[in-house]
């Protein structure tokens, strides 16, 4: 036996008396066994999609917002579940390794200081950390926000995203690669790719973990292959 196994094996073990010490219910579908059961973690096998937003930027997510992926993302963002980070984050990984093309910084999209103090964390910067890609460049930073984008449709989230964003730096001649967790209409990575490209960066993508299938419903059959260390050449 291999040390990867072997390795697999104890993880299991522990998790199991884990559970009998400290019963905690699946993240996913709320089973009583560990933070993530072992069928809603096959629902996180990335099936990357590709679709470009209506400038051309092209992106990639990893999967469908639906099911078992939604539930976990919600509980995720809005329940505090940060148990299931490291497994999302790996799906995450796999659209960035599609996403990345030569070198280039990571940009996450920010969040307002309301949507911080609620959760306590940033949604996106954490699934980066998990996936040991270190810190983004934080180079944008919000401005006013007028309504709720959940309750918007595509037109009205770009109109209300309008001006939502600013540069945070000089940022000419820096090849940028944008991160999100979901894709919903494409407004909020549209308005970010624009104010990055007025002033003077070169966008050439964008990477999330999930897309909304209702707006974005045919996938690409991209490779879904990834390897840490091709994305590490990949950043500077």
């Amino acid at each position: 036996m291999n040390p990867s196994p072997r390795l697999d094996l104890l993880r299991a073990v522990l998790l199991d008396a884990m559970a009998v010490i400290s019963p905690v219910e699946c993240a996913g579908c709320g089973a009583v066994d560990r933070a993530l059961c072992a069928e809603c973690r096959f629902a996180l096998i990335p099936r990357l999609h590709e679709q470009s937003l209506a400038d051309g930027t092209p992106v990639v997510s990893a999967l469908r917002y639906d099911g078992v992926v939604r539930e976990l993302v919600l509980a995720y963002k809005e329940q505090g579940r940060t148990d299931v980070a490291r497994a999302l984050a790996t799906p995450l990984l796999s659209a960035l390794s599609a996403a990345l093309t030569g070198r280039c910084e990571l940009v996450a999209l920010p969040i307002g200081a309301a949507a911080f103090r609620r959760r306590g964390y940033d949604p996106v910067r954490l699934l980066l950390r998990r996936a040991r890609l270190g810190r983004p460049a934080s180079l944008l930073r919000t401005a006013e926000r007028r309504v709720d984008q959940k309750r918007l449709g595509r037109e009205a989230r770009a109109e209300n995203l309008a001006g939502s964003l600013r540069v945070s730096r000089d940022i000419r001649g820096r090849r940028l690669v944008l991160v999100d967790d979901v894709v919903t209409t494409g407004a909020s990575l549209a308005e970010a790719a624009r104010v990055l490209r007025a002033a003077g960066a070169e966008v050439v993508g964008a990477a999330t973990l999930a897309y909304t299938p209702r707006l974005f419903p045919h996938s690409e059959g991209l490779p879904t292959e990834t390897s840490d260390s091709t994305i590490q050449r990949g950043l500077r």
